[in-house]
């Protein structure tokens, strides 16, 4: 796909695309825009937190790693959880994904990110080419309701930006930099 580059090296969504295009163009500029405010980043700084907050940079990727395994692969195709996911008692650790990433490396952090990312975008892919934005997850709610792709692509967008704010503030509060 031919993409137009900002200046921070995040792909441009498609002024004029389909539903799709503009569902994928955006989700991948925000993905690109949590990047870009982790890169460059030592272990100590992937790991700076902003006044009262504990969240930090190397927290919101390993998060944001399981948001993608979970939403397109445990959600909408209905697999189990993977390593290192299925290994963590989410009951007695709910904020395990925040909290472990201090004892990750960046190198760790932005692998297992960019890994679940990469996994993402092969299971959309899989899914888009057997039934489109209109089919629904093979997990369910507890109501037997289950979300279609649309809604899961549209979740993560909003997902990525609310994070994407917080990754913001933390960013400038380490270095300085500063940009959208």
């Amino acid at each position: 796909m031919d993409t137009d580059l900002d200046e921070h090296g995040r792909p441009e969504p498609p002024i004029d695309g389909d539903e799709t295009g503009t569902l994928l163009g955006f989700l991948d500029y925000q993905r690109a825009t949590l990047a870009w405010k982790c890169e460059g980043l030592d272990a100590e700084g992937l790991n700076t937190s902003v006044a009262a907050s504990s969240m930090t940079l190397g927290g919101l990727l390993k998060h944001m790693a399981l948001v993608e395994s979970s939403w397109f692969s445990r959600w909408l195709h209905g697999r189990d959880r993977q390593p290192p996911w299925n290994a963590i008692d989410w009951d007695a650790h709910p904020d395990w994904d925040f909290e472990s990433a201090a004892d990750d490396s960046p190198e760790e952090l932005t692998g297992l990110w960019r890994e679940a990312v990469a996994s993402s975008r092969a299971l959309v892919d899989e899914a888009l080419a057997s039934g489109g934005l209109d089919q629904a997850a093979k997990r369910t709610w507890p109501d037997g309701d289950a979300p279609s792709l649309r809604w899961i692509l549209v979740h993560m967008i909003e997902e990525y930006a609310r994070h994407n704010g917080h990754a913001d503030l933390i960013r400038e509060a380490i270095d300085g930099s500063t940009g959208e």
